[in-house]
């Protein structure tokens, strides 16, 4: 995969095999009239040492650029791409060859469509596939001219910038309306002064550097004579927080680094539907050191935790499930409504789960399940395949029964639907086991 943009000030043109063929020819064909001094075969040479120069002499010059304007469309596992490629001064669309990076783990369904269009642009479509939950960035694609005859390239400075694909369950978009429990150790509703553009008046304050003009009052700063804000008082029903394991397990690493994608789009989805809400969310991630993102609100709050989660890797070197525990106590305060995403494939999440419990944070573990993974891979007998199936099915039952001592569990079989953990949060009490 490219680099999410290009902003390279000289671009040098490159020769093509051909023009160095033409060269090659033309000077044997102008030694050889020159040996035999024959005129007949200069003429001939002349053209070829030429075109080189005229290819030269077509090429846009090295200021040339291109802008990417695009969206992506879609849902579910759909994604459809729609832009247009507008090109300055010197680049005629006829010349003008265009490349696009498809990011993992998106698949392809159909080539893409590009389109010169008579008002010097090129529009594209581009069909993808999702196969899982994920979150991806599509770099700006790479555009290069060439000549009528294929003698020479260059590359085009791209301005824009990568496009993100975010695909997660719907239902954690509607997420944000069920009541989290506070904090504190009683449950209920907190009110609480926050700082924002809705809820009820709560006072005046003097301005600060962080406040949007829609905070400002400006009726009282022109009384007072210097910028004074708004202050309001939210509804919220308590903080969220996420926590992810990026430590390997004995699934391999392909398949840990697929089921921790899908645990990370999925916590962004529920981030988001939270935020919409006005609560807080925080996020750690864990591999050999916790990396947190403190509990806030708002859009820099939802794009902080974007950068986190793309960024998201298995750890090189994982670390104790002690260390983990202990570490969160120094950013986030006990009693949060915890959410854990684990695939349960080995006894290190067990621990882990008992020292959360020890330090206060009583979590919710959303594991996604190995089993579609799993299934069928490296069998060819039908017969054997399904009793290896039926073993793993056994197994994961008994890990999942392993960890509801220590904590409820919600399985996560189908990828692409989380109804039980929306379940599991509107009535946490009655939700059964293993939803």
């Amino acid at each position: 995969m490219r680099p999410e943009s290009v902003r390279t000030a000289v671009l040098r043109p490159r020769w093509r095999t051909a023009a160095l063929v033409l060269v090659a020819a033309g000077g044997l064909l102008a030694g050889a009239a020159l040996f035999a001094r024959d005129p007949v075969v200069l003429f001939v040479a002349l053209p070829l040492l030429l075109a080189p120069v005229a290819a030269l002499l077509e090429a846009p010059s090295t200021t040339s650029r291109a802008e990417v304007s695009w969206a992506a469309t879609g849902s579910v596992d759909t994604v459809a791409i729609e832009g247009r490629i507008s090109l300055g001064p010197g680049l005629a669309p006829a010349g003008v060859d265009v490349t696009f990076f498809r990011p993992e783990p998106l698949l392809e369904r159909a080539p893409p469509r590009l389109r010169r269009d008579a008002d010097g642009s090129l529009g594209f479509d581009l069909d993808w596939r999702a196969p899982y939950p994920c979150l991806a960035t599509v770099p700006l694609p790479e555009v290069v001219w060439r000549d009528r005859l294929g003698l020479l390239e260059r590359r085009v400075a791209v301005d824009g910038t990568g496009l993100a694909i975010e695909r997660f369950p719907p239902e954690l978009a509607r997420l944000g309306s069920t009541r989290l429990r506070r904090t504190a150790p009683v449950p209920g509703e907190v009110r609480s002064k926050t700082v924002g553009g809705g809820g009820e008046f709560f006072a005046l304050r003097a301005s600060v550097p962080s406040d949007t003009p829609r905070q400002i009052n400006w009726r009282a700063t022109a009384r007072a004579g210097r910028l004074v804000a708004n202050d309001y008082l939210l509804e919220r029903t308590g903080d969220l927080l996420l926590l992810l394991d990026l430590r390997p397990t004995p699934l391999g690493a392909a398949r840990d680094r697929r089921l921790l994608a899908i645990g990370a789009a999925a916590a962004l989805g529920i981030a988001t539907g939270f935020l919409g809400e006005k609560s807080r969310v925080g996020l750690g991630l864990f591999d050999e050191f916790l990396t947190a993102v403190p509990l806030g609100t708002g859009r820099l709050q939802r794009y902080r935790l974007h950068r986190a989660l793309e960024r998201a890797a298995l750890a090189a070197t994982p670390g104790p499930s002690e260390r983990f525990a202990a570490s969160l106590r120094r950013f986030f305060p006990p009693g949060v409504t915890t959410v854990l995403f684990s695939s349960l494939a080995d006894d290190s999440t067990l621990v882990l789960l008992s020292h959360l419990r020890r330090r206060g944070y009583a979590p919710i573990v959303l594991s996604p399940s190995p089993l579609p993974l799993l299934a069928g891979a490296g069998r060819e007998a039908p017969d054997d395949a399904a009793l290896a199936d039926r073993l793993l099915a056994l197994v994961r039952r008994h890990q999942l029964g392993l960890a509801w001592q220590e904590a409820p569990v919600i399985d996560w079989p189908d990828y692409w639907s989380l109804v039980g953990f929306a379940r599991f949060l509107e009535r946490p009490m009655v939700a059964g086991r293993s939803t």
